[in-house]
């Protein structure tokens, strides 16, 4: 092999720690992920959840015939009953748990990540989130690493996911042209009006505005300049490492977002080495590693090695070119990227590239003589005034965050908030412990309706003299839903 080819593909021996820490890292992660769905997928997507997936594959099947198990990767063809879409969730965790203690590593890895995709697909919209593929092209590349040990190819692969999720978000903020991020003001609704506040959110939300400010100044600087780091020497990619880091924890400690945070802090290990990792951990557990030299990779593992990272840049580069630029793909490029993305695999990323400045919550209501109307209360979103907003971290409820979207995007994306309420009215077990409380636990409503109010956080002197979290102004009932009998 070409010496060049052949360093490339050789193991860095400056990473071995780095490499057993990253994949318990990465075990944690498919744990909470796949724990998060275990408790949501049969309301989302089984056969009495919001959007049934066994009717979605029974229509890609009647139009596409076989070859609709090629444009719906999933295990899920086989049946995609409750039973079967949480054994999925739970067999995840299961494997995560293996790999977390270094039992049948590239096994459970690839098992886990098939198991992630069939859930992807399962869920949807639901499931159609930056983060899930984040999660997906994170554990697929670490299939390789349990294999063949940190070689330096991909070292590389990791460094470029990470600059990707990092660069990307930050140029799509300008991209965009959205005014509050070009006049420093994003900060100044960010809090209030991120999909899931959390306690946190309301005290950010109090800073004077010229912190909000210089926090949109530091967004810039640590997506748009920290992550050129990863490339260069070791100081300056251990520079991006503690900036990231410290980023996803401030990040944290305003906002819910699932375990995204934590993710993106494990892809930071790579910028680190075992030399600064052997001083952060503490003795007894350095003493309990047992790093071992993997064995060496066959020529097979290299070239399906190198295959896919090839194809991860060029579909990456590309769809990031096809949506920046005046560019267009014969179509055989076209398919082989939709192949990709459907695994996951070569997206791109966006994280808040457009910022409300309103904050517009739908309440749905249910009654039997259209006059008394109680609410179904959500577990996380914003509901009574007086709630404290919860902290979800590393969970992230499906149902209240796509909640999230409904006002501002109206009719466009509303249809399953049809099929929600339908199911609301049959009294779908798996749907209504998707809920807090369910106001009518004997028997569904008769009517139902959604309503909309305007939502504010309080400022310390309403918080002080009233105890609310929240101040809210009836808007009316939401236009695109109405009351519906059984």
């Amino acid at each position: 092999m070409n010496p060049r080819l052949q360093a490339l593909f050789s193991v860095d021996d400056n990473y071995q720690l780095t490499c057993w820490l990253f994949l318990r890292g990465v075990a944690l992660i498919y744990f909470i992920a796949f724990l998060s769905l275990a408790v949501q997928i049969s309301g989302l997507a089984g056969p009495n959840g919001i959007l049934p997936f066994h009717l979605t594959l029974e229509y890609a099947y009647q139009e596409s015939g076989w070859f609709a198990w090629l444009e719906i990767p999933t295990v899920f063809w086989i049946d995609a009953s409750d039973m079967a879409l949480q054994m999925a969730a739970y067999g995840g965790a299961v494997l995560a748990v293996l790999l977390f203690f270094g039992r049948w590593q590239t096994g459970a890895l690839i098992g886990m990540f098939v198991l992630y995709v069939s859930l992807f697909h399962a869920g949807d919209l639901f499931l159609t989130f930056q983060w899930d593929t984040l999660l997906l092209e994170t554990g697929f590349l670490a299939i390789f690493l349990a294999r063949s040990g940190p070689n330096r190819l991909v070292i590389f692969m990791f460094h470029w996911l990470l600059f990707r999720f990092r660069f990307m978000s930050g140029f799509f903020k300008l991209h965009k042209d959205d005014p509050t991020w070009l006049d420093l003001t994003t900060l100044n609704y960010y809090f209030e009006t991120q999909v899931l506040p959390h306690a946190g959110s309301w005290y950010f939300h109090q800073l004077p505005a010229w912190m909000h400010s210089g926090g949109v100044l530091y967004v810039y600087l640590t997506e748009l300049i920290v992550p050129f780091f990863i490339f260069l020497p070791r100081p300056f990619r251990i520079a991006a490492a503690l900036i990231t880091i410290f980023t996803q924890l401030l990040i944290m400690a305003g906002s819910n977002h699932n375990f995204v945070n934590l993710l993106v802090i494990v892809l930071c290990l790579f910028l680190l080495d075992d030399r600064i990792l052997a001083r952060l951990l503490p003795g007894w557990l350095r003493g309990h590693v047992g790093i071992t030299q993997a064995p060496e990779s066959l020529l097979a593992s290299r070239i399906v090695l190198g295959v896919a990272a090839t194809l991860i840049l060029v579909a990456s580069i590309a769809t990031f070119a096809w949506r920046t630029l005046p560019v267009s793909y014969p179509d055989f490029m076209g398919r082989s990227f939709i192949t990709m993305h459907k695994l996951g695999i070569g997206h791109i990323f966006h994280v808040y590239p457009v910022m409300q400045v309103e904050r517009q919550e739908l309440e749905i209501q249910g009654s039997n003589d259209e006059i008394s109307w109680a609410p179904y209360e959500f577990r996380y979103k914003p509901g009574p005034v007086d709630k404290r907003p919860p902290v979800n971290i590393p969970h992230q409820p499906r149902l209240d965050w796509m909640m999230w979207f409904l006002p501002p995007q109206a009719r466009r994306d509303d249809f399953w908030l049809d099929l929600l309420l339908r199911r609301i009215h049959e009294g779908s077990p798996q749907v209504l412990q998707l809920f807090k409380h369910n106001p009518f636990e004997e028997k569904p409503p008769r009517y139902l309706r959604v309503v909309a109010y305007d939502y504010r956080f309080t400022t310390p002197e309403e918080k002080a003299a009233t105890g609310n979290w929240w101040m809210r102004r009836y808007l009316g009932v939401f236009p695109y839903v109405k009351p519906r009998r059984p």
